[in-house]
């Protein structure tokens, strides 16, 4: 005689259906309002489908959206910085300037470029550490200076708001062909800034879903002194935090200098509350300890859709930044409520 051995399933352990576990995705809530409204400028812009002009849509999601995966994993983490709109031309002039001033190689301006906006990020988070001040007072007054040496510096050794062309200088075509250039996908050109933006939120979801650096981002975001507690570094993954947005500042300073040669100096004022909105639209929540990078990819997409979207419609483009800020409402009304259902269905 044969005896069924009947397994059966522990009540301790929850089990939660597929579509819970979907709607506890930070993200879920902007993709929604990304295909709905994908769908809504299908329907009123013929021009919108055409590859061309979904090619020009992703490059101006993707000008967003490089400084959104830096702005997203540091609100995860719990802070804000208010300087990365002008931080983007502080690494821009940097390179530009010093190249055209030593006559050097464009290659040995990006290097410093890059050591300027680490440095810049590695300054906001060492004074948020050492002085307990809220991240967005220090990056609020890393914002003011940066926009008077901008100008300022620009003006004494340039004689002009704008940096000089550096389109004559060694290295300039080689660095244009890595940072501002163009690739054709199946007859349309598709700006290789797009996919740098790509690949960088790939690498952020990677660090925050498969590594240990991406628990310490969602412990110090969610309650820094309990993760102290347990042992995460918390001075250094905000430090590091802020670094990385520098370094996707970098990136998009230099597409920004090998697009058009040169960069107007009062420039950037303003983006800051773009890469921040992108970020909120994609479920990144302003308490921290809640958010992802894909998120913010898909806010910045919602973005490239709305700008574009209205001029292919042939609407005012007025009406953009209500319409912006309206989609900024909402989301988070969206990403809150998305948030408290996936808790209390645990």
């Amino acid at each position: 005689m044969t005896t069924a051995v009947l397994t059966k399933r522990d009540e301790r352990i929850g089990q939660r259906s597929f579509l819970k576990q979907a709607l506890g995705r930070p993200e879920v809530g902007s993709l929604v309002g990304a295909l709905a409204l994908f769908i809504f400028f299908a329907l009123v812009a013929d021009a919108f489908l055409e590859p061309a002009s979904l090619a020009t849509v992703l490059y101006g999601a993707s000008t967003i959206g490089i400084m959104a995966v830096g702005v997203s994993l540091l609100m995860i983490g719990g802070e804000f910085d208010l300087s990365t709109g002008v931080a983007v031309i502080s690494s821009a002039l940097s390179a530009s300037l010093f190249s055209w001033y030593f006559a050097t190689n464009v290659w040995v301006g990006v290097v410093l470029a890059l050591v300027v906006s680490l440095g810049i990020g590695f300054i906001n988070g060492w004074i948020f550490i050492k002085t307990k001040l809220p991240s967005f007072i220090v990056t609020l007054a890393m914002f003011l200076m940066l926009t008077g040496l901008n100008l300022a510096l620009t003006r004494l050794i340039g004689g002009s708001v704008a940096s000089p062309s550096i389109s004559t200088l060694d290295g300039f075509d080689s660095a244009k062909l890595i940072f501002a250039s163009s690739v054709n996908v199946a007859g349309v050109n598709v700006r290789i800034v797009v996919f740098i933006w790509l690949a960088m939120v790939a690498v952020a979801t990677w660090i925050l879903v498969r590594t240990k650096v991406g628990n310490w981002i969602f412990a110090v975001g969610g309650d820094a002194n309990a993760a102290r507690a347990v042992g995460v570094p918390v001075n250094a993954t905000k430090i590091g935090l802020f670094m990385g947005v520098g370094f996707c500042g970098w990136v998009l300073g230099m597409h920004n200098l090998f697009a058009f040669d040169r960069v107007q100096s009062g420039e950037g004022i303003g983006n800051e509350f773009l890469y921040i909105i992108a970020a909120v639209i994609g479920g990144c929540l302003l308490t921290g300890g809640y958010g992802s990078a894909i998120g913010g990819a898909i806010g910045a997409f919602i973005f490239g859709m709305a700008n574009k979207g209205i001029v292919y419609a042939q609407w005012n483009p007025d009406w953009f930044k209500f319409f912006l800020g309206l989609m900024l409402l909402l989301a988070t009304i969206i990403n809150i409520v998305v948030k408290r259902r996936a808790e209390s269905s645990k």
